[in-house]
């Protein structure tokens, strides 16, 4: 038992602005962040600018708001800001001051990121190109090169920050701001430099003035006044390195990111809302969702390797930006259920009591006023208890779950019994876009590479990033040799060892295959040729999918052939080392820089009509056009058919498509278990379809008319079978416990025009699959259906009384209702 009398819980949920007018004070102890002298429950939600569009914020942010949240969390990404060394770019969906102020206005607070290193599963880990090939540099160590260039951006930022007066101290939204970022889990192969780099971390950041506190995530060691915090899935046995410091749970994971290749990593509403309760049961003090809204990785920005385009990440607000129900609704209740402990949990004594089968009741009371607020948890993965509190009452308590007793005595909430509904969503066909598109086409120009011409040369293999500069995703690399008497010019291979992440080889201007790994890690590409007297002209194409983002030296890895080595396998043992050839480089592809996927200039090129023959090419443009569909609903492009490319609508690059990628065909299972510990292969759906089939194309990157799509196809595609779809809210379910309240909602101007199922009693199955049990109201489907048809949304009480049961008090009810969403 101990004194939480100065404690607060951050719980980043909905409060007005009221003190943003003027400067606000923030400051903590060991068991608070207070502000302005009170005692906050503050819960935070990851939204990164970059991964939306500017026009999205609005709506991403007042949804966070709804939801239950008090600030927006998020990264400021170095290579986007600065893609050139002090060229700098705020524009558009990167200027994060226009972000932050829709947050302020909002009532909103924000916890700016600065890092400058990020991870985040973006390309590099954030850093750009240009300070990886600065003479001398060694990048996150002891390295007076990258210590000026990273102290010169976080004081720009920072700067910048202050002359829009956004830190909190100059009455601004920004209450936490971050250096540095998950140093700490990587830290040991830097030795005496790691410890001495993040010592100077700290002292540079406390240096800028900024007026709130800097925190550290993942960092054992972080000095003070840094406040040293948790990621992860589970951070209730987290305790921060010095006891002055409040416990943060900076990024907790509502989901995991996917890679080409993989199925859909989903983590359970039940299992997030577990994660947190137990967190503030043990004396957490701030909660952030990583993500809350997971986005898009727009351009080449995913990193990787192989990471996908889509970021959706199972957050509460999906890649479109639409609720991702049940889980929104679920952390919304949950957020709502621990304000009602606000006032207690913030001036409290806190004590356990521990009931024998992992059960325990943490108690929130205050003996001055009688005051109690209690949390009672499960953690055990398998069984169920029944708990007795003797004059406090009993209370089923389902394996992996908290319960939240408002005064020790009421149950408001139980992370295992999910009352929000489910949402399942369909994508349709736009009435302007029914008919087929109409498709052209061109080949990507390769007379120069497959001649062997480049523009520049070097005797040696050069590694890919730090030539390209991640100007593309494409390096060519040619030679040519000169065949003699000693070696025959039958039975002959081409061996190439290449550090990933995608290899296509031609010789003497023939193609002679495409080769990668599953996991885009280094790979032996082998492939028989055929040589011919004199000269031989030997052409490669090194793609990469996504930099490394994560790792000790992360930055160091190589990509592309990079030293190869090379070598020419012929008969009679005749091995020929082309790694010291003179080779000539080329970076990128003609067509990007004739920029034929900008429609300005892609009128430029005669474009022919699509045939039989030109479907299925490698090494292809194509283009069509589309009608903007009508309404409001999200916008996707379906890849089905394609194999590997870029897309760009308008000029503007949607992403890296891959729908030939097929995950696994193994471990998905049609029923999810909450319980126990998540990993990310823990209850994967999508097994043995593309990884990433439909594409988010935001409204923003449309016309009023009509539109441009154009396509770049890398290994062969047939663009007939792609399509322009929406996003439609199509059936939605509820499945609630007796004594809560169902909230059905259509969303986007749909109506709830149908009810397909509504049972009251003890119904069986989920969402798609309802069945009556064995007793139900028979008019429940009446009740429901003159409470909820014709209108966007409705509220139904789940009670004995609204559905005309005398005497239900002990029967252990439930609600079911599976609805049909309809344009009005």
């Amino acid at each position: 038992m101990f004194n939480l009398h100065w404690s607060v819980l951050l719980l980043i949920a909905a409060l007005a602005c009221s003190s943003f007018c003027t400067g606000e004070n923030v400051t903590y102890d060991s068991n608070a962040i207070i502000i302005n002298g009170e005692r906050r429950i503050i819960l935070s939600g990851s939204i990164h600018y970059p991964r939306s569009t500017e026009n999205m914020w609005p709506d991403l942010i007042q949804k966070a708001k709804d939801g239950g949240l008090d600030a927006i969390e998020t990264y400021i990404f170095w290579d986007r800001h600065e893609p050139q060394q002090r060229k700098y770019d705020f524009s558009g969906n990167l200027d994060f001051i226009k972000f932050f102020r829709l947050i302020q206005n909002a009532g909103l607070y924000v916890v700016m990121r600065i890092g400058p290193y990020v991870c985040a599963e973006w390309n590099y880990g954030g850093f750009p190109l240009w300070l990886h090939n600065m003479p001398g540099v060694q990048l996150r160590t002891d390295n007076q090169v990258y210590k000026n260039e990273m102290q010169t951006f976080t004081t720009k930022i920072v700067n910048m920050c202050k002359q829009a007066n956004l830190f909190a101290s100059q009455g601004g939204p920004i209450i936490l701001a971050q250096i540095e970022n998950e140093y700490g889990n990587v830290m040991t192969p830097y030795g005496n430099a790691g410890k001495t780099y993040i010592n100077w971390c700290a002292q540079m950041a406390e240096s800028l003035n900024v007026g709130v506190p800097w925190i550290m995530c993942q960092q054992k060691d972080a000095p003070q006044p840094i406040i040293d915090t948790c990621n992860g899935y589970y951070c209730d046995n987290f305790t921060p390195n010095n006891p002055n410091s409040p416990k943060m749970f900076t990024e907790n994971w509502v989901g995991w990111f996917k890679k080409w290749g993989d199925k859909d990593p989903h983590r359970t509403a039940e299992d997030v809302a577990f994660s947190v309760a137990r967190f503030f049961q043990s004396g957490g003090v701030f909660n952030n969702y990583y993500m809350y809204h997971g986005g898009t990785n727009f351009g080449r920005t995913s990193g990787g390797p192989f990471i996908t385009t889509s970021y959706d990440y199972d957050a509460p607000l999906d890649e479109y930006g639409s609720l991702n129900q049940p889980k929104w609704g679920h952390l919304k209740q949950l957020h709502a259920s621990i304000k009602l402990g606000e006032k207690i949990l913030t001036n409290g004594t806190r004590s356990n009591q521990d009931y024998g089968g992992s059960v325990t009741l943490t108690k929130f009371s205050n003996p001055s006023t009688g005051e109690r607020f209690c949390f009672l948890s499960n953690t055990n993965g398998s069984n169920d208890a029944t708990i007795d509190l003797q004059t406090d009452g009993k209370y089923f308590v389902p394996a992996w779950s908290v319960t939240i007793l408002d005064g020790c005595n009421k149950e408001v909430y139980n992370t295992a019994k999910v009352n929000s509904q489910t949402s399942k969503f369909v994508k349709e066909q736009n009435e302007k876009n029914n008919a087929k598109l109409l498709w052209t086409w061109t080949p990507e120009p390769m007379k120069d590479t497959l001649q062997g011409k480049g523009k520049f040369k070097a005797n040696r293999l050069l590694e890919q990033k730090g030539t390209t500069v991640d100007a593309s995703d494409y390096l060519w690399y040619m030679t040519h040799i000169e065949t003699n008497a000693t070696f025959s010019l039958r039975n002959v291979s081409l061996q190439v060892s290449t550090k990933g992440h995608v290899l296509h080889a031609f010789v003497n201007k023939r193609y002679i295959g495409s080769q990668w790994k599953s996991d885009g890690q280094s790979f032996v590409f082998e492939k028989p040729i055929l040589l011919k007297p004199r000269k031989n002209i030997i052409t490669l194409l090194s793609a990469t999918v996504g930099l490394n983002n994560y790792g000790a030296l992360y930055d160091t890895v190589p990509t592309g052939i990079d030293g190869g080595p090379i070598y020419l396998i012929g008969g009679g043992n005749v091995t020929v080392d082309l790694s010291s050839n003179l080779w000539s480089y080329k970076v990128g592809l003609n067509g990007e820089m004739k920029k034929l996927y900008d429609p300005t200039f892609s009128q430029k090129k005669k474009w022919r009509a699509l045939n039989k023959k030109s479907i299925g090419r490698r090494m292809t443009w194509y283009k069509t056009n589309f009608k903007t569909p009508s309404g409001t609903n999200p916008v996707a492009l379906d890849m089905q058919g394609m194999g590997k490319g870029q897309a760009w609508v308008n000029g503007v690059s949607i992403g890296r498509f891959w729908p030939s990628f097929i995950s696994g065909n193994d471990s998905c299972s049609a029923n999810c278990d909450y319980r126990g510990g998540y990993n990310p292969k823990k209850c994967a759906d999508n097994c043995g379809n593309p990884s990433q089939r439909w594409y988010h194309v935001p409204r923003s990157f449309l016309s009023n008319d009509t539109n441009t799509l154009i396509l770049f196809e890398e290994i062969g595609g047939n663009p007939q079978q792609v399509s322009i779809q929406t996003i439609a809210l199509g059936t939605i379910c509820g499945n609630a416990y007796e004594g809560s309240t169902l909230e059905l909602s259509c969303q986007e101007g749909r109506i709830i025009s149908e009810i397909q199922f509504a049972s009251y009693g003890n119904p069986d199955g989920k969402c798609g699959s309802f069945k009556k049990g064995s007793w139900d109201v028979t008019n429940s489907t009446v009740l429901v259906e003159k409470t909820c048809v014709g209108v966007e949304n409705c509220t139904i009480d789940v009670s004995a009384r609204f559905f005309g049961v005398e005497n239900a008090t002990n029967l252990s009810a439930r609600l079911a209702v599976q609805a049909l969403c309809s344009n009005n």
